[in-house]
């Protein structure tokens, strides 16, 4: 019988792997301080809210993306912190998924994060005439994580919406 893991299993996990993304964005951020003090190019990338939004898509949300679809198609199933943490993302056999199924679930699962980054950028560049759907769209994102939350506390095998979708479940890994 599979133990599924619960809230706290995954919120732990997902902090571990938070240090992950901290580290990456850390040096993504040296990186770009470097190339700006040697002339300036990567503020060209920040120019606009088109810009912005396709940069930080490019530069964060894919590779973040990818760190975990990867990661919890492979062998180990896992994440860093989830492997540390002993669960594993499977199908509800307890088999590995494949890339595809990982990449559907994991951009699930980070529609939130990248709804709000486009209202934030939509707020950066132009605060005085912020439109009424960013307003909306601050609620979506709340909307969405909490209904993400009373999935993974209420349902029984402990699922999110993006988990649902995706015929997926996070579980305690098995001591043999």
């Amino acid at each position: 019988m599979n133990r599924y893991a619960g809230f706290w299993n995954r919120a732990g996990a997902f902090a571990l792997d938070y240090i992950v993304i901290l580290l990456y964005l850390l040096i993504l951020g040296l990186i770009g301080f470097l190339i700006n003090s040697l002339g300036g190019t990567f503020s060209w990338l920040f120019a606009d809210r088109i810009r912005a939004q396709l940069s930080g898509f490019l530069l964060v949300t894919l590779p973040v993306t990818l760190y975990f679809a990867l990661s919890e198609s492979s062998p180990q199933r896992a994440t860093w912190g989830k492997r540390r943490l002993g669960l594993q993302v499977t199908d509800y056999d307890a088999e590995r998924i494949s890339v595809w199924r990982s990449l559907v679930r994991t951009t699930l699962k980070f529609i939130p994060w990248e709804i709000a980054h486009t209202f934030v950028w939509t707020i950066a560049f132009s605060p005085a005439d912020t439109p009424a759907w960013v307003n909306v769209s601050i609620i979506l994102v709340y909307a969405l994580i909490g209904l993400n939350l009373a999935f993974l506390i209420f349902t029984k095998k402990h699922q999110t919406i993006y988990d649902l979708l995706a015929k997926t479940c996070v579980i305690k890994r098995s001591r043999v």
